[in-house]
């Protein structure tokens, strides 16, 4: 379980704080998303309130509460969207306010959202995923190796270069949508349009894409809204599949029985944070009755 007694301060103050130091003396990597204290309010009175945690790589971390517990505030101020008034946020390592490697994270809104009235075919949805992976920064900062890639294969480095300066997909980038789309078992629908799409298969495209930016973090935001029983157990199935590969997965869902099935780590918000650590530990707490109210436990499948 993941510690949150962090020490707080400002922003400027974590930036400033050394890398933790495995027992070995070994610098450990940075958490995914690092909370230290975090308040914020969109008025006089804080929607989300004290709030420390940290996701390291390789989690599967739910985060539950009732309507209006802040939820997607928080999921907001770990990605950046939102700056905190008091205490701070880190993503990757960095200030998740000046964060700019937007790749490494995959976003699934909720079904609601989802723009389903484009014109636009699956793989098209999915192509969206390269987009920050091509453009001049696919290029070279060396101009020396640019140039030896000139003399060594002409055509293939002057086709790579005619694609960056277009903002064009290579074949690699072709290659990376299609295993996406094998990833996710939406091959069969790739010229499909999105539109057609039933709930589950609109959603396992958009995790296509988010796999196709090749993220590090994938994070859900109640991404099953709407979605029919058959289909979220497949869902769930291939986020589970997703994390054993190694993808941090972040979920705010409202389903407690598909959070107590599947999440290995809950955080239980209304406003504060009522609980944080492992799925059978939650089921067994008293933070359901704290934050949810006294007929939560039904809610969640577990027995009273």
């Amino acid at each position: 379980m993941n510690s949150q007694n962090v020490d707080s301060g400002s922003a400027e103050g974590m930036d400033e704080r050394p890398t933790t130091a495995t027992d070995a003396g070994i610098p450990a990597s940075e958490p995914v998303v690092d909370l230290a204290n975090v308040t914020f309010g969109y008025t006089a009175t804080p929607v989300v309130e004290d709030v420390s945690l940290t996701v390291e790589a390789g989690e599967y971390v739910a985060v539950v509460g009732p309507n209006g517990s802040g939820k997607s505030t928080l999921m907001q101020l770990m990605l950046g969207l939102l700056e905190p008034d008091v205490g701070a946020a880190r993503l990757f390592g960095d200030r998740a306010d000046r964060f700019d490697d937007g790749e490494r994270i995959g976003y699934v809104a909720q079904q609601a959202s989802a723009a389903t009235g484009m014109p636009i075919t699956v793989r098209e949805v999915v192509k969206m995923g390269r987009f920050p992976h091509v453009g001049f920064d696919r290029l070279p900062e060396d101009n020396r190796e640019l140039l030896d890639g000139l003399r060594a294969e002409p055509l293939d480095t002057a086709r790579d270069v005619a694609n960056a300066v277009s903002g064009r997909l290579s074949s690699e980038d072709w290659a990376v949508v299609d295993d996406a789309l094998a990833t996710v078992g939406m091959s069969g629908f790739a010229d499909r349009r999105i539109t057609e799409l039933s709930g589950g298969q609109r959603q396992r495209a958009f995790i296509a894409r988010a796999l196709a930016g090749e993220a590090d973090l994938l994070v859900l935001d109640e991404p099953t809204v709407g979605v029919d029983a058959e289909s979220v157990d497949a869902f769930y199935d291939l986020l589970a599949a997703l994390n054993a590969e190694g993808i941090t997965v972040l979920l705010i869902e409202h389903d407690l029985g598909a959070v107590v099935e599947h999440a290995d780590r809950v955080v239980c918000l209304n406003r504060e944070v009522y609980f944080d650590g492992p799925t059978d530990e939650f089921v067994d707490s008293d933070a359901l009755a704290r934050a949810f109210g006294a007929g939560a436990r039904s809610l969640a499948g577990v027995d009273g």
